[in-house]
This record gives C-alpha cells, sequence and structure tokens, in this order.
C-alpha cells in the first residue's frame, strides 16, 4: 500500500514509518518539521499544518490509507489548544480524506479516552467518554476518536486503535522524565508506587497500527476501538526501577503519600498557571490518578481481531534501552 502517517516526528510516529516500511509498504509522511526519516528511508515528506487543508490534500493524494498519529499532548494547556489540533486537524484529515477519495483511517488513540478515574482492570475498550475524561488531553482525543469512528462507511473505513503508554529508546515524554528525576535523586512514586499499570513497548504499539491497516477492512474490526498493550502489568514501583536501572542509576525511590502529592500538585498547577509557563510542571493532580490507580487490559479481543501479538516482551524491551543509553555519551 502507499500510506500516509501524519506525525511521523515523534517516538510512535517514526516506528510506525519503519514498520510499513518493513512489510513493503510505500510511505509518505506529514508533519510540521522536517523528521529526518526522508534521507535514511525512502520516505516522500510534506511539509504542513493539520489545519491547512491544501497541505493535508497534498500529502494523502494517492494513498491507500492514512494513519493519523499527529496530536498536542502534555499535562496542560487549554481546552481551545488541545481542541485546534486534536479535534479540528482531525476533522481536517477526515474531509480531506472522503475529497481525496482515499478508503482507510487508522486513527491513534489513547486509552484515556475512555477513563473516568476508576480503576481499570482487565478491562476492554469502552466507548470513549468526552464528559468524563480528566484532562483536555483526554477529552479533546475521546472527541476525536468519536469523530473518525462515526465516519465509518463503505467509502472510507475507519478505525481507533488505543495504544497505552508507549515507551521505548529516546522517548521523551515517558523514559527522559523518570531517568532526569533519578538522577537527581527526585524519583518520587505515590503510597509505595503499588498501582497495577500496563505499558506498551513501542515497536509492539507500531506493528498493532500496520496491522490495523491491513484489518480496517474486516466488519469486524472498522468502526471500532481497541485497546493495545504488552499485556504484562507491572506495578509503577517496579517500571520505574528498571527504566532507571537501563539507564545506569541505582534509584532510590522517595514515598509519598497520596494527600501529599495532590497538595503538591494543587499547588505547582497553581504557579504555573499563575506564570504562565508553557512546559509541564512536575506533577499534576491527573499524573498523581495515574500513578495511583490500576490501569491495564485485556488484550485477547485485540490480539484476534489484528492478527497481532507483541514481539517485543518488557524484559527484552528494557534490555534494548539498556543498550541505547550504554551507546549514548555520558552526560
Amino acid at each position: 500500500m502507499r500510506v500516509l502517517v501524519t506525525g511521523a516526528r515523534g517516538l510512535l510516529g517514526s516506528a510506525i514509518v519503519a514498520r510499513l516500511l518493513a512489510v513493503g509498504d510505500e510511505v509518505r509522511t506529514l508533519q510540521r518539521r522536517p523528521s529526518g526519516l526522508a534521507r535514511p528511508y525512502d520516505v516522500v515528506e510534506t511539509l504542513g499544518d493539520l489545519g491547512d487543508p491544501s497541505a493535508v490534500a497534498q500529502a494523502m493524494r494517492g494513498c491507500d490509507a492514512i494513519v493519523h498519529s499527529a496530536a498536542r499532548v502534555g499535562l496542560t494547556g487549554s481546552w481551545a489548544q488541545f481542541a485546534a489540533v486534536n479535534v479540528m486537524g482531525t476533522r481536517t484529515v477526515i474531509g480531506q480524506a472522503r475529497r481525496n477519495g482515499i478508503p482507510r483511517l487508522v486513527y491513534v488513540s489513547s486509552p484515556s479516552v475512555a477513563h473516568s478515574g476508576q480503576p481499570l482492570i482487565g478491562a476492554s475498550a469502552e466507548p470513549a467518554d468526552p464528559e468524563h475524561t480528566r484532562s483536555p488531553y483526554a477529552q479533546s482525543k475521546a472527541v476525536a476518536e468519536q469523530t473518525v469512528l462515526a465516519e465509518n462507511d463503505e467509502a472510507l473505513r475507519t478505525v481507533a486503535i488505543r495504544p497505552h503508554l508507549v515507551w521505548g529508546p529516546g522517548d521523551m515524554q515517558l523514559i527522559a522524565p523518570i531517568v532526569e528525576r533519578a538522577r537527581a535523586g527526585r524519583l518520587l512514586v505515590i503510597d509505595a508506587g503499588h498501582a497495577l499499570i500496563d505499558t506498551t513497548y513501542v515497536d509492539n504499539a507500531a506493528a498493532a497500527i500496520v496491522a490495523a491497516v491491513r484489518a480496517v477492512d474486516e466488519p469486524e474490526v472498522n468502526g471500532r476501538a481497541w485497546v493495545v498493550s504488552n499485556g504484562e502489568p507491572r506495578t509503577v514501583a517496579e517500571i520505574f526501577t528498571r527504566i532507571a536501572l537501563a539507564a545506569g542509576l541505582r534509584p532510590r525511590l522517595r514515598d509519598v503519600s497520596l494527600g501529599t502529592a495532590l497538595l503538591g500538585a494543587r499547588a505547582a498547577q497553581r504557579w504555573w498557571a499563575l506564570s504562565r509557563r508553557q512546559d509541564d510542571p512536575p506533577l499534576t493532580t491527573f499524573l498523581v490518578e495515574q500513578l495511583t490507580t490500576a490501569h491495564w487490559f485485556d488484550q485477547t479481543q485485540t490480539r484476534a481481531a489484528l492478527d497481532w501479538s507483541p514481539e517485543v516482551s518488557l524484559a527484552e524491551g528494557f534490555q534494548r534501552l539498556a543498550v541505547w543509553f550504554a551507546e549514548r555519551p555520558a552526560t
């Protein structure tokens, strides 16, 4: 197939491109800045914004499928900021897909679109619920997912894939902050880090999304959302420790109570709002909730529907992460 990947600069986007090429597909990409993929790979790159219909149309013209992974992510920001990219950008992709006769759209979503704050234990992909999501990011992704799935018909087959906590070498969203805090002796866990959570090694997430490009034509697959994870839930404390060990550190986890963490998160959020900082604070109430609430998923239906299963175990993933850190210059 000829496949357009939006947001190819990111950890997951670049892995999706590599996986598509590995299975023999032709790849085009769309992002605001050069991805660096055009030179090592035979990739046709279009630079542009999701808010520019002409750039979106140019990127997808002649394609057989779209993997829409571009998104605004983060712990802070207004609804308007997230909606401009995640909702309006997705509507632009859908509109141009229809105008250009693209028959397949795989939307990269998030399990947070259906998380209301309650523990998720062996959960499946419940319907997206924008009203009860816990952050502007999750709310905007929920609205976008609903829009994508509502568009599913004979002319445009759509599916939403929700990879959970994607990580791997080079990750700046999950791995980098944990390692930075471990080096500074500020790696915190809340209530001993006992919450059991799923994560997804990046190559597994990419493989599942590429499998969805093939499976989206199947009536039992399209029009639905599917959660993807390694299926190896671990405690927050174990995950933090193994990431730090992979970076060559000997972490000492500092344990704080839930009450103390919430007080600190609220104070940090107030200070960030008053100072109008654009980066994420070290702790937010949403992050506290994520670190203290179990969330892991039953992968049985996902694996059968997509004809996919994880190729990289958590143990191998941490080994790959250790090799990556060992090959980096000391800082």
